[in-house]
């Protein structure tokens, strides 16, 4: 075997990438002026007099991220225009400023009360480009004005899972361009929510490409070290128009992990991917887009294509003027959590047989595959990259989705092709070609009847493992 396979089998996620990928699919919630003034990106000169939510409601987006079946929601808390939804000391546009509460507001408050009280994760966006403060330009200055911010963030409203950047970066008032210092951002982060995941614009997860949904057929994990670099990351995260986001995935960018791409890499990396998208065709809740919320075929194909495809899913909802995710939008997350209630209701393997072709030991049996233990796995000896595993149900059943998982956690992310096959009439026949597995692969195929079926791993960095296979 040569010796960067035997390294790339060995790169492993750090204990917050695997909180952070097990939250699986989670809420963006864009909220500010703009969603009074009808705009996707604020000019920092608007008057905190016309943010006023008055029926805001955190609980209402809780409670309809979790119809959906999300884990956790970042929210917005400052966008381009510098408008701050917390009670910042450090500047007065802010909610104190608006006569939403009287100026005795706190929006950050609300919604990371609400989370914990729902119990999903809390998250934040806060964004380095800002166009209403005048010192921004001034890279040392700002760069201050920025931590500060960041300190009042994740000081005052408990665990934070999420740390979202994007790289936007606009002129200053001072007709500068800002550098920011990234390094001092991710020390205060680590120094004061270390179990937080810094993505996009950061070193723990990475932007999948595109804020259209679209999804690489093979997402790997493990990835070049040269991915992280914060000066194309920051290049490539600029809001453009959608023209732009499909060019972007270009068929170089098509492919990142694979044998040919690390082959002459280098130093390896674990830096899984986000895919992130709206529920509207807008970020920002604009009135007029009330009837365009997606289709729900739509949003499960992005759901499976993700969440599915060894990645994790950040869906926008915003909330309208009155502080309320709109009707229409809380039927489709509805929509879409009964889609996975009948879906995913009863797994088929949970009460049948597993072998395999070779196992290691008695400890890594294929029995672990049926009983999704958080440590248990199945694996074969070392340098066995090829091998088999058979799920009998004790009869025929009917079904149309396969889950596998690998066990990431110890063992990172090995397995290179496979296929899936059903018995019928004492004979296999082939219905399901993947890749990549990771984190999790889920397998979407036409309806089939069977009682057995089979799973060829063909290709795999020096063995491969398996934590969990659910049938459905």
């Amino acid at each position: 075997m040569e010796k960067y396979i035997l390294e790339a089998a060995q790169v492993r996620p750090s204990s917050r990438q695997l909180a952070w990928q097990k939250t699986e699919f989670y809420a963006f919630v864009h909220f500010s002026p703009n969603t009074f003034t009808n705009l996707e990106w604020g000019l920092g000169n608007e008057d905190p007099g016309i943010f006023n939510p008055t029926e805001l409601d955190a609980r209402q987006w809780v409670e309809a991220c979790k119809l959906a079946g999300m884990r956790g929601l970042i929210l917005t808390c400052k966008h381009h225009d510098g408008f701050c939804l917390w009670p910042s000391k450090l500047t007065d546009h802010s909610v104190k400023r608006s006569p939403w509460k009287d100026g005795r507001g706190d929006v950050v408050r609300e919604v990371s009360d609400a989370c914990r009280e729902g119990g999903i994760q809390f998250g934040v966006y806060l964004s380095p480009w800002d166009r209403h403060e005048n010192t921004y330009g001034d890279s040392p200055a700002y760069n201050r004005y920025f931590i500060g911010q960041l300190k009042e963030l994740l000081t005052d409203y408990g665990p934070i899972f999420s740390v979202w950047f994007d790289g936007a970066c606009g002129e200053g008032p001072n007709g500068k361009r800002q550098v920011y210092d990234w390094d001092a951002y991710y020390e205060t982060i680590r120094e004061l929510q270390p179990d937080a995941c810094i993505s996009v614009c950061g070193p723990d997860a990475r932007w999948c490409g595109n804020e259209a949904g679209h999804c690489r057929t093979s997402e790997w994990s493990v990835v070049p070290e040269t991915l992280l670099d914060m000066e194309k990351i920051q290049e490539k995260s600029q809001k453009v128009d959608d023209g732009e986001f499909s060019r972007r995935m270009t068929s170089s960018d098509e492919d990142l992990g694979s044998r040919e791409a690390i082959r002459n890499a280098g130093k390896l990396a674990w830096y899984p991917a986000e895919v992130n998208t709206s529920i509207r065709p807008g970020w920002f809740y604009h009135a007029q887009e009330d009837n365009c919320v997606r289709p729900l075929d739509e949003l499960l194909h992005i759901y499976y294509s993700s969440v599915g495809g060894n990645a994790t899913f950040l869906l926008n909802i915003p909330p309208d003027r009155r502080g309320l995710f709109h009707e229409n939008d809380v039927a489709r997350l509805r929509e879409i959590g009964e889609h996975f209630h009948a879906a995913f209701k009863e797994d088929l393997a949970r009460d049948a047989e597993a072998f395999a072709s070779e196992s290691l030991d008695e400890t890594h049996s294929p029995g672990n595959l049926l009983n999704q233990g958080k440590y248990t796995f199945w694996r074969p000896k070392d340098g066995t990259e090829a091998a088999e595993i058979i799920i009998r149900f004790g009869s025929v059943r009917s079904f149309d989705r396969v889950v596998l998982q690998e066990h990431i956690a110890s063992s990172g992310q090995r397995i290179e092709l496979f296929t899936l096959e059903y018995e019928e009439a004492g004979c296999w026949r082939p219905f399901y070609h993947g890749t990549v597995v990771g984190y999790k692969k889920i397998c979407l195929f036409d309806t089939k009847r069977s009682g057995a079926i089979r799973l060829k791993i063909e290709q795999s960095r020096w063995y491969p493992t398996i934590s969990h296979i659910g049938v459905y």
